[in-house]
């Protein structure tokens, strides 16, 4: 009897666990959503702009249930390539991590109008019914930043530098110039700034968002044109600069796109702040979109005033009284009563 009853015991659990493969939602494949993200040139893991998006991904497949993917862009030619191979894929949502994927993703999204899109830094007039452009206010938190460094500044000049001459570089930029001519106007200082002529549009780029040794150079450049504090709007090149810095010893670099004391912490003793473009964030609260069945094309607006962007963390050599500064400042450009742009 011991016997046929652990026979039938097995024979009840097999059915069972075969029942329960059969239900919605209970295959590994089951997911809520897939979420696939096509990035730009500098890697997922640029501890910079593409691995911010992607940690946005990764918290939504975390705390959503979806799938996460990603295929890395080598070079440009491969926007066209790695979108078609999501939407056959048939992905839920293609997010196209930067300013340069624009081109392919508005293609791309005429050709197919029931896929969703996402893109980070690019909006699209008109709108794209199947596509949710990202914008984010770098302007307001570099403008901080920029304020910052000019009350940071030994030496009375600070520097700035790009990867592309493309705007969503050149707003970081603008930002910064015109917060260290906002301090040189509130405070009756002359702290020049080297790399970027808002007026004219014209300064210092690299030509890539890959190389590091680019970047120490450029660094290297600015520091020997006196600049004690640099802020590097170019991925993973940014990098390179930072160790220009470090090497110096008596300089600051001020991050972007995320906490450089976190995503860069070997040089968390040189970095002033960083200007964070919370793009994890956005990611993720358009992620729940499509699991939410609320997603529709348009434009999601990151701001100071909404935590899109900001200054993450500020050197504690910072003076108290610089730092009340610049929260004044801050509540000055939500207010309304600050211009962030030329």
């Amino acid at each position: 009897m011991t016997k046929k009853l652990s026979l039938l015991l097995a024979i009840v659990m097999i059915a069972m666990l075969v029942l329960t493969a059969c239900q919605p939602g209970a295959q590994s494949g089951g997911s809520k959503a897939k979420i696939c993200q096509v990035t730009d040139t500098g890697g997922i893991d640029d501890k910079s702009f593409n691995a911010t998006a992607w940690a946005g991904a990764q918290k939504a497949q975390k705390d959503l249930g979806v799938t996460a993917k990603y295929l890395e862009s080598q070079q440009q030619t491969d926007y066209e390539k790695n979108i078609n191979a999501f939407i056959e894929e048939k992905c839920d949502l293609i997010i196209t991590v930067g300013f340069l994927l624009g081109d392919a993703t508005k293609a791309a999204a005429e050709k197919y109008p029931d896929q969703k899109f996402s893109i980070i830094d690019v909006t699209y007039d008109p709108v794209i019914p199947n596509v949710l452009g990202q914008s984010f206010a770098v302007d307001q938190a570099s403008f901080l930043a920029g304020y910052l460094a000019a009350g940071m500044t030994k030496t009375g000049k600070v520097g700035t530098f790009g990867g592309i001459q493309i705007p969503p570089v050149t707003a970081f930029m603008d930002g910064f110039a015109l917060g260290v001519k906002y301090y040189n106007d509130q405070n009756g200082t002359s702290v020049q700034v080297l790399g970027w002529d808002s007026a004219a549009q014209t300064g210092l780029f690299t030509g890539n968002f890959e190389s590091t040794d680019d970047g120490r150079t450029m660094g290297q450049t600015l520091l020997g044109e006196g600049a004690d504090v640099i802020m590097p709007v170019a991925g993973p090149v940014g990098l390179g600069t930072a160790e220009a810095v470090k090497t110096a010893g008596n300089a600051w670099i001020v991050g972007v796109d995320t906490d450089w004391t976190i995503s860069a912490a070997n040089y968390k003793d040189i970095v002033l702040t960083s200007v964070k473009k919370n793009m994890d964030n956005a990611v993720y609260d358009i992620s729940k979109q499509v699991v939410d069945k609320t997603f529709k094309g348009g434009v999601y607006s990151a701001t100071l005033a909404n935590g899109g962007v900001g200054l993450a963390t500020i050197a504690s050599a910072v003076p108290a009284d610089l730092k009340t500064k610049v929260e004044a400042v801050q509540k000055d450009i939500v207010a309304g009563k600050v211009k962030t742009m030329p």
